[in-house]
């Protein structure tokens, strides 16, 4: 591992993390485009953490802070790549991310078709918290979506 680089994702990125997501993360959401993901990045530049290897990227997670929650989203690592400890590697960055920022629990969200994220999630420590449901209402008009 000692070949792996973390680090912020900066606007250059971001076309690259788009392509990354198609091959690599389970699902596609609303903000899965070039607006969305250069907003968050403008917002809260260390939010996305890239991991690389050799120059190539490897793995993602987005490390959400508001202040007052610690959420986890976009975990992928690439096909190639899996099973060598990257998403783990991510996951202790975005950890002590929280951390520092005053954090105090950290949650993730997974899809519950996704049974190989769920696994992996599990295997980090994470478990599903069976009283809640997520509630959601889209923002963008219909034709965006």
């Amino acid at each position: 591992m000692d070949d792996l680089r973390i680090r912020a994702a900066a606007a250059a990125d971001l076309d690259a993390v788009l392509a990354f997501w198609k091959d690599a993360a389970e699902g596609t959401s609303i903000s899965d485009d070039r607006a969305g993901v250069a907003r968050l990045v403008e917002r809260d530049p260390d939010a996305l953490l890239l991991a690389e290897r050799d120059g190539a990227l490897v793995g993602t997670v987005i490390a959400g802070f508001d202040g007052w929650r610690c959420h986890l989203y976009r975990l992928a690592v690439h096909p190639e790549h899996r099973r060598r400890g990257i998403g783990g590697a991510l996951l202790a960055a975005a950890e002590e991310r929280f951390v520092r920022l005053g954090g105090r629990r950290a949650d993730a969200m997974v899809l519950d078709r996704n049974e190989r994220g769920q696994a992996a999630w599990r295997a980090a420590e994470y478990g599903p918290q069976e009283q809640w449901t997520r509630w959601v209402k889209p923002l963008a008009p219909p034709s965006v979506r």
